[in-house]
């Protein structure tokens, strides 16, 4: 007979859950039970803390904290009992759709050093809207069982050694608005669902992992994320004009270190919103757009260590919200003294006539001798003849 999962058991009746507990887990109760609620309950006391929610629950943190093999912050040891709404890091709140019941709605264990798994009994906190797990050593993947949290908004795994595909009942979670995946072992192909209209993520952090992007298929700049951080991404591809197509979302955009080997379209001067824009370490060549001067709400531009080389557009320099203006390790020949005005400016490396930390004149002299740079209507650079 095949095994049934932890979601499809019947659950038993919550008395003879209570009974249970009563006798099992009584001695490490850290509070006495409440007393009996006086009937009818006047509506300013607390809701009952007894119902079939935090009956699951209590079946999921007491699994959970079973897959946890080293807590050296002590944060699960008052995970003891049917009163889950008092254990760390667990919060409760009335339903979304009966206020009349309790449940829980958060979960918050960041920084905990915690090590261990996410077992399959995830999936029963169905209410979960929030869950931050941050900085812990949890290994393994996502457990499947978590596409039955369709409220959960915000879910925030970063900084633990999870590994595997993408989880890709992510893209399905009607709710989830702000995804952190950074600093995990997760690799393969970033699906086009993530940047997709259909989840409207409104904040995307998938860097440093081994993640791949396509920009070919054009599906990131269908994205309606205010902030997508894709560091230390492999990206295949070139940057495409349809990057103006994010013009009214777009807030931050940080592409370092992706291997893009293209020119910067000028359709990026439509991104009006754009306040941090990142794209250094990376291969692009030809000149900076002219267009960038149109971001009027740009406070940070880095396109340190690159290929970029002619005049730095003065337009950029007159930019009014912008603080810091990096363009170290590349080629540029000259730089507007209006630029000199930006409180952080780092354009040491390039090629700039009686500049302080310059490249060698040799150096620069062998990249103008090279073939000019072609940029195609795709954004890509056309290959020399």
């Amino acid at each position: 007979m095949a095994k049934m999962s932890p979601l499809s058991q019947p659950r038993p009746s919550l008395q003879l859950v209570l009974i249970l507990l009563s006798l099992v887990v009584l001695p490490c109760l850290p509070q006495p039970l409440p007393s009996p609620s006086p009937s009818p309950a006047p509506p300013s006391l607390p809701l009952s803390p007894f119902n079939e929610r935090l009956e699951a629950a209590y079946v999921a943190f007491q699994a959970w904290k079973h897959a946890i093999v080293e807590d050296p912050k002590n944060l699960t040891v008052d995970w003891c009992g049917p009163f889950v709404c008092n254990y760390t890091g667990v919060f409760c709140a009335p339903a979304p759709d009966d206020p009349c019941i309790l449940t829980v709605a958060g979960v918050d264990l960041n920084h905990g050093r915690l090590a261990g798994s996410l077992t399959d009994h995830l999936g029963l906190l169905a209410d979960v809207a929030v869950l931050h797990l941050n900085s812990n050593r949890f290994h393994g993947t996502l457990p499947a069982s978590m596409q039955h949290m369709r409220l959960l908004y915000e879910l925030d795994v970063s900084n633990n050694l999870l590994s595997g595909a993408f989880p890709s009942f992510l893209t399905s979670l009607p709710s989830l608005k702000y995804l952190d995946l950074r600093f995990n072992d997760f690799d393969g192909q970033l699906p086009d669902a993530v940047f997709g209209r259909e989840l409207s993520l409104d904040a995307l952090f998938a860097n440093d992992n081994r993640f791949n992007v396509s920009l070919v298929s054009g599906s990131l700049t269908n994205s309606t994320a205010s902030v997508i951080v894709l560091a230390n991404t492999k990206l295949a591809g070139c940057l495409p004009p349809s990057i103006g197509d994010m013009a009214d979302t777009l807030v931050e955009l940080i592409l370092l270190n992706t291997s893009i080997s293209s020119c910067i379209p000028p359709e990026i001067g439509k991104l009006k919103k754009l306040k941090v824009l990142d794209l250094s370490r990376n291969d692009l060549a030809g000149e900076l757009p002219e267009s960038i001067g149109d971001m009027e709400s740009l406070e940070v531009i880095n396109v340190g260590y690159n290929l970029l080389s002619g005049q730095v557009p003065e337009s950029i320099c007159l930019l009014p919200r912008l603080k810091n203006l990096t363009l170290v390790g590349n080629y540029f020949c000259e730089e507007p003294v209006s630029c000199l005005h930006i409180p952080r400016r780092d354009d040491r490396m390039n090629c700039i006539p009686d500049w302080p930390h310059q490249r060698p004149h040799e150096e620069c002299i062998a990249f103008e001798h090279r073939p000019p740079v072609h940029c195609a209507a795709d954004g890509c650079i056309l290959p020399t003849l």
